[in-house]
Order: C-alpha cells, then sequence, then structure tokens
C-alpha cells in the first residue's frame, strides 16, 4: 500500500475546528489522518485509524459515491455526514510495531489550503437531452477545475428527471464519465409540471438525495402541501425555487428604479418572499425539509431567521453572483445578457443583506447555480435572452478575492462550500475525519489568475465575469485520494524512504504553477 501525506499546509476542517498548520495522511481512497504536523515518514507509515488497521478500500462500494464518514474523538456527535455514529480518531502506533510498513509519497503543501472538498449542491448538467449546452464530462471537469469534488445536478433536463428509471440511469452514467461525485436530485412533481407529486420512494431507492422542480415553481400551495408530506416520509429534502409565477411573469430583471429608468419589465422581490413564506408554513405542518435555492431577497432572509427560530427545518444558499453583483451592475454592462438570471440581480440593499446573512450564519451554503447555455440562448436582446450563468470554475475565486478574510474568515468559507452543502443535502462529504473518502482540495490563497471563459473546461461561457482578476483558486482536486485535476506546476507526490530522515524542504517554496508567488496567470482554466 502507498500513502499520500499531504505535507506542511494550512489544514481547514470545520467539521473538525481544524485550522492551522497541519498535515493530511490518505491511503487506499481514505482518510487516515487529519492533524498536527507529523515528524517524519515513519510517523506517517506508523499512524493508524481505530482497530490499528489501514482504512478499509473504497473499492467495495459503487463509485463516485462517498463512503459515510466517522467522526473524531470520543464524543456523540452529528459529523459533516450526519450519521450520528461513535467518533473516531487516529493513532500513531509504537515505533517497532510487527506488520508491513507502507511505502509514503509526500506532496508539498506549504503555503497552500487543505480542505475537505468543496460541494456544490445545485448544479445544471444538462443531461439527458441538452448536451450541446454542457456534458458530464466537460461539467464534471469545471467542478473539478473549481476545486469541487462533488455537485448536486437538478432535475430539469429533457426529460425531466422524475422516475426511478431515470435517475438510476443518470447516476451510473455520471459514475461512468464525470470525474467528480454526482449527486442526483429528483424532480417534486410528475414532469416538472407543479401537478401531481412524483414518486418519492422510487426516486429514493434509485439514489435521489432530494426533490425539487428547480427552474419552475410549484405555484399551487395544495400541491405543494402534498409534496412535503410525501418528501418528508421519504426522509427527503425539497429544494424550492421561491417565485410566485403570476408576479414575477414578462420580468427580466429586478423591479426596481433601475429597470424602471431603462423600461425593462421587472420581477418584485416579493415574487420569491411570499413564496419562501408559503413553504415554511408547509414545511413546518408536514415536518420536511425544506431547502430555499439561490436566494436573492433582504426579506428572504429575515423569514428564513423567522423560521430557524421557530424549529423548522429550513436552509438556504446564496450565489456568488448575488453576492457580489446587483442591478446597478446590469445596467452598467449595457444590459448585457450575461448579467441575466433567475431570481435577478436585486438591488444593493438586498446584496448587503445576503452579505449580512453569509457573515451572522444565516446561510448555510453558496451554491453556484451553474447553467449553461449554448452561444445563441444569449444572443437576443435582454428582455429575451436566456437566464442564467456559469459559475464552477469561477466562484472559489471569487469570493476569495471580494470576501476572504473580510467578512467572511477562510475557515467559514470552507463550511460554505463544503461541510455546509453536505449537510443540507444530508450527502457524505465535507469532513477530513480518518475513514473519510478522500476527497481533498489544496488551494493556493496567493495565486493570480484572470477570467478567460474561452478556456474554460465547461461548454458555457455565459458569465458576467469575464476579465476579472482574481487571487485564489484549486491547484489540485482529489476524488477518493485521485487527483482529478491538477494545475500546471502544482507539486506532485514524491516517493520518501521510511525509516530514513525526511528530506529539508527549501526555505521559500515555488507557487504552485512554478513562479515567484503574486505573478498573474492570464489563464482562467488551465489543463489537467
Amino acid at each position: 500500500m502507498t500513502r499520500l501525506w499531504i505535507r506542511g499546509g494550512r489544514v481547514i476542517d470545520p467539521s473538525q475546528g481544524l485550522d492551522g498548520p497541519g498535515d493530511v495522511v490518505i491511503e487506499a481512497g481514505r482518510i487516515v489522518y487529519a492533524g498536527a504536523p507529523l515528524p517524519n515518514a515513519e510517523a506517517v507509515a506508523r499512524v493508524t485509524v481505530p482497530g490499528g488497521s489501514a482504512p478499509p478500500s473504497p473499492s467495495d462500494e459503487p463509485a463516485p459515491a462517498a463512503p459515510a464518514a466517522g467522526g473524531i474523538g470520543t464524543r456523540r456527535a452529528r459529523g459533516a455526514d450526519g450519521d450520528g455514529r461513535p467518533a473516531r480518531a487516529a493513532a500513531v502506533a509504537p515505533a517497532g510495531s510487527t506488520g508491513a510498513s507502507p511505502s509514503v509519497h509526500v506532496l508539498d503543501a506549504r503555503g497552500l489550503w487543505v480542505v475537505p472538498g468543496l460541494i456544490d449542491p445545485h448544479v445544471h448538467l444538462r443531461t439527458p437531452g441538452e448536451t450541446h449546452k454542457e456534458t458530464l464530462a466537460t461539467g464534471g471537469a469545471a467542478a473539478a477545475a473549481g476545486g469541487f469534488t462533488a455537485v448536486a445536478c437538478m432535475p430539469n433536463t429533457r426529460p425531466p428527471l422524475d422516475d426511478a428509471i431515470r435517475v438510476e440511469w443518470l447516476a451510473m452514467k455520471a459514475a461512468a464519465e464525470a470525474p467528480v461525485r454526482v449527486h442526483v436530485v429528483a424532480a417534486a412533481t410528475r414532469g416538472l409540471a407543479g401537478d401531481e407529486p412524483a414518486p418519492y420512494g422510487a426516486l429514493k431507492a434509485a439514489g435521489a438525495v432530494a426533490v425539487t422542480d428547480d427552474g419552475r415553481p410549484i405555484a399551487r400551495a395544495g400541491v405543494m402541501a402534498r409534496v412535503l408530506e410525501g418528501a418528508a416520509a421519504a426522509g427527503l429534502p425539497v429544494l424550492v425555487h421561491a417565485e410566485e409565477p403570476e408576479l414575477s411573469a414578462g420580468g427580466a430583471m429586478h423591479a426596481g428604479a433601475v429597470a424602471a429608468a431603462a423600461g425593462m419589465p421587472g420581477i418584485p422581490d416579493t415574487a420569491e418572499t411570499v413564496m419562501v413564506a408559503r413553504d415554511l408554513l408547509l414545511a413546518e405542518r408536514a415536518g420536511a425539509r425544506l431547502h430555499v435555492l439561490h436566494a436573492s431577497a433582504a426579506a428572504t432572509l429575515d423569514l428564513v431567521r423567522w423560521g430557524k427560530a421557530r424549529g423548522i427545518p429550513v436552509t438556504v444558499e446564496v450565489t456568488p453572483h448575488h453576492l457580489l453583483l446587483c442591478d446597478e451592475d446590469v445596467a452598467a454592462a449595457g444590459f448585457h445578457p450575461h448579467w441575466k438570471m433567475n431570481p435577478p440581480l436585486r438591488s444593493r440593499r438586498d446584496r448587503e443583506a445576503l452579505l449580512e446573512a453569509v457573515a451572522d450564519g444565516t446561510v448555510d451554503a453558496i451554491a453556484t447555480d451553474h447553467a449553461p447555455h449554448h452561444p445563441l440562448d444569449k444572443d437576443a436582446p435582454f428582455p429575451e435572452a436566456a437566464f442564467g450563468v456559469v459559475g464552477l470554475e469561477t466562484a472559489l475565486g471569487l469570493l476569495l478575492t471580494h470576501l476572504v478574510p473580510d467578512p467572511l474568515p477562510p475557515a467559514r468559507l470552507v463550511q460554505l462550500m463544503s461541510t455546509g452543502p453536505a449537510r443540507v443535502l444530508g450527502v457524505p462529504g465535507g469532513t477530513l475525519r480518518p475513514g473519510a473518502a478522500a476527497d481533498v482540495t489544496l488551494i493556493d490563497p496567493g495565486y493570480r489568475w484572470v477570467v478567460e471563459p474561452e478556456r474554460f473546461a465547461s461548454l458555457g461561457r455565459n458569465t458576467p465575469f469575464a476579465g476579472w482578476n482574481l487571487r485564489g483558486r484549486a491547484v489540485c482536486t482529489l476524488v477518493g485520494g485521485r487527483a482529478v485535476f491538477r494545475l500546471p506546476g502544482c507539486p506532485v507526490p514524491e516517493p520518501v524512504a521510511v525509516g530514513l530522515a525526511t528530506p529539508a524542504t527549501p526555505a521559500t517554496p515555488a507557487s504552485p504553477a512554478g513562479r515567484p508567488a503574486g505573478q498573474t496567470d492570464a489563464a482562467g482554466q488551465a489543463g489537467p
């Protein structure tokens, strides 16, 4: 067996309260150790999981679904995987213990953050039916390049993911074609028509982790009540696209002073908030888990706070574009269709309220709502162009550049992009606990680059952030301990002899691209 020793990085794992210099050890696709720096390769070879053995191989489980992670320490705690089992901790066997020592490869992570693999709870992979916009392979490659080890794909495909056969087919196809883990979200109603709940028991048995009609609201309150009751009985969260269709009909951007001055048809914030209020009350009655997708309005966050205070099991996500842009930016860009998304970019006051909610803990996850389009879909006047922007390859860099460390400390960012999404969806991941799947993202917080959409791995180029100068990005993404993305020049594992002194590291590490730290790279996407 070979162990990978990720050495000398800043280990940030909110699920364990880790944030500081440390090491991570991986074997057979699982985390063996994450914690304080280990002194040498011999200590790496001797570290064990409970019982004194190496972690079980993930090969016994169907790829790419991550196995449930254990805890750390001796208390019973509900970890990032949400299983609530007794926690487990790694240990170092005494020197001279019997048994064959594994070989060790060391990866120099000095200057890098080592974090649980990022998870995007809201992406559109356009499979089946719209593979001219995105494929599982291209969307998965974009996710890996953005530091994501897992994504949750939405069901508004052609045909929709409203039956067990389609859900199972997509899960199998994604396991074969995507380099990252793909969690399938099934339709909440048959045909996404908003009239009849889908068969939740069968969908869950086929592998669905949640249900939603994302892209469309469930307008009828009676249907939504049945959806919540059925999903609660099946143990599935309901992800809601909160939009009252009569209030939003014909709208293209936020209904405010900017839209009025330009004569653009508007979508009021009340189109979102009245539905959030309705669904909170229905979820409370049904005892269902409710997750609000892509919150955009200040009042939405107030309602979520109210729901949480009442004990309603509600969570909420926000997107990088709603955190960084507002309707004034749409006008400043000349109403370019790449600034059109649903929900729309709202007022500056709304944007500031979202930032406050991210900082104060109200928001549970950051999602990209990655929505790739063919160029022809956006080649139209603003009111007629398709809604949606891509985000998998830009999200991390945007947030590191503009929100870290103020208002977001690094650990809070990791919580929002890894631990939080895992808890929202109830899926494994978001942790570096011993025994967990070795889904790990290495981040260079000082790496400078420019967003160049033509170099994206995604087929979608529809981003409002083209040409932005960013600081920080993922330089290596590991899924089950295997590198699915590595920025050229990023350190690669090197073998080190067990029992010999570990070679001293140079005083000044090179940047992952082999350039002095801070030098700009013009690549929005690098090769594998």
